[in-house]
């Protein structure tokens, strides 16, 4: 492996760093594991002129894209699944979406007074309390049936944390991929 310079340690620590705070986005129902995947990209084109993207390549760019695709399909599929399993319509599943989108942003503003990890913790909760609601408000009004549409509201926020969970994890894993890449590994 060829020597690794001060300039090349600090761009692989600025792709981390930007990586991590791409990754926070998730917790706002973003796209954030698509973010690191950008990022990755926009490294390897930059330091591709110069011949010093060590492991980190084009390679390590398909396989972090490979995983963020995961990521998003675990997530889809858990918070879908948590209100369809529940016998929800797809009015609820829709709402459930939009409403994890609304609290996630809410829940961020509102936060949890932890510094720096509160607004994530804040924006979680609110994801899933406005999936809950959602769902619980489209169910109410295609069948207006009030325990059932509770039920169809718990799935979807359980659904929820879980898909947002896992999509986290996958996207923790990714910087760690990029890590390893980017010296070589």
């Amino acid at each position: 492996m060829p020597e690794i310079s001060i300039g090349y340690v600090f761009w692989v620590i600025m792709l981390l760093s930007g990586s991590t705070i791409a990754w926070a986005t998730n917790f706002f129902s973003l796209p954030g594991n698509w973010f690191i995947v950008g990022l990755a990209a926009l490294f390897v084109v930059a330091m591709d002129s110069g011949n010093q993207a060590a492991g980190l390549n084009w390679e390590a760019v398909a396989i972090v894209g490979l995983m963020a695709a995961g990521g998003e399909a675990v997530e889809f599929v858990a918070g879908a699944a948590g209100a369809a399993k529940q016998g929800g319509s797809r009015r609820a599943v829709a709402l459930a979406l939009l409403g994890t989108f609304v609290g996630s942003i809410a829940g961020a503003v509102m936060g949890v007074p932890i510094p720096l990890i509160g607004p994530l913790i804040g924006a979680l909760a609110g994801a899933a309390a406005g999936a809950f609601l959602g769902a619980y408000l489209g169910e109410m009004w295609k069948h207006g049936l009030s325990e059932k549409s509770f039920e169809v509201g718990v799935g979807a926020a359980v659904g929820r944390v879980l898909g947002t969970m896992g999509k986290l994890l996958i996207g923790a894993v990714m910087i760690v991929v990029l890590a390893v890449r980017a010296f070589g590994g």
